[in-house]
């Protein structure tokens, strides 16, 4: 005689727990149907199918770009794109991981460059096939305007393009898409890093800090805080003075300041 056993209330993977009563429906992983709780994410709803992330996962808080999916709906000729930790299952969605799309980064040393805006169009002279179709904006899952800073680059604003594309977590949904074959986040990434470089004015009190680094104002509380045990380090972060939820922005300070 077998035993058999009730069915777990709660997915596997990071065991999501499941809301009393709810039901199941069912979603296409690879062409393959499977039956999963309406209540999870695509990547919890895929651990629940039995599939087990080696690659494609990363900090599931929807920050390092490492789950973007394709998926289509049920009569719906639309692709769409969302992240596999952020985006909710929804019933007949067929859909399919990219957790790498491959795009050309070019190579370049960041402290030897100049003529800055002449300098990204040799690097990246794809940027001229661009044919405006927005296909890369659309399949985003961070909103950003990735044509937009695409635009900017062309008439070299490098700025606005380090503005526009700040929150772009680097999945690579927008190089998937583009018919112009342009690895717009590897652009991007270099937009930000020569605006930080050579056009943001730099922090004062990052350089005061900086000094204060190489003069060995820390030193000691480093090297303390490395002798320290286990246990100790734990009390000490769990009993450190932070700062209260909710306060007002620059209302706050500690009452310790010797390492400000």
């Amino acid at each position: 005689m077998c035993e058999t056993t009730s069915t777990p209330k709660f997915a596997t993977g990071d065991r999501a727990i499941l809301p009393e009563g709810a039901s199941t429906i069912p979603i296409y992983v690879m062409g393959k149907m499977y039956e999963v709780p309406e209540t999870l994410t695509i990547m919890k709803a895929m651990e629940f199918a039995g599939f087990r992330f080696l690659r494609g996962a990363g900090c599931r808080g929807g920050i390092c770009g490492a789950c973007p999916t394709v998926f289509r709906k049920a009569g719906d000729y639309k692709l769409h794109y969302g992240l596999a930790c952020q985006t909710v299952v929804e019933p007949n969605m067929y859909l399919a991981q990219i957790p790498f799309f491959p795009a050309n980064r070019a190579s370049y040393d960041i402290e030897e460059m100049s003529g800055l805006a002449d300098a990204i169009h040799a690097l990246y002279p794809e940027l001229f096939r661009c044919v405006s179709c927005n296909l890369c904006t659309k399949a985003c899952p961070m909103d950003v305007d990735v044509l937009g800073y695409i635009s900017a680059l062309k008439q070299g604003n490098i700025e606005k393009a380090a503005r526009l594309s700040f929150d772009c977590i680097q999945c690579g949904l927008c190089a998937s898409r583009c018919m112009g074959e342009i690895p717009q986040y590897h652009i991007a990434q270099l937009a930000r890093r020569v605006f930080a470089r050579y056009i943001q004015p730099q922090a004062e009190h990052l350089k005061s800090r900086v000094t204060e680094i190489e003069a060995g104002k820390y030193d000691q509380m480093l090297d303390e805080m490395s002798g320290m045990s286990k246990d100790d380090l734990e009390k000490t972060y769990v009993d450190r003075e932070r700062e209260p939820d909710m306060v007002e922005p620059g209302s706050w300070m500690p009452q310790d300041r010797q390492y400000l």
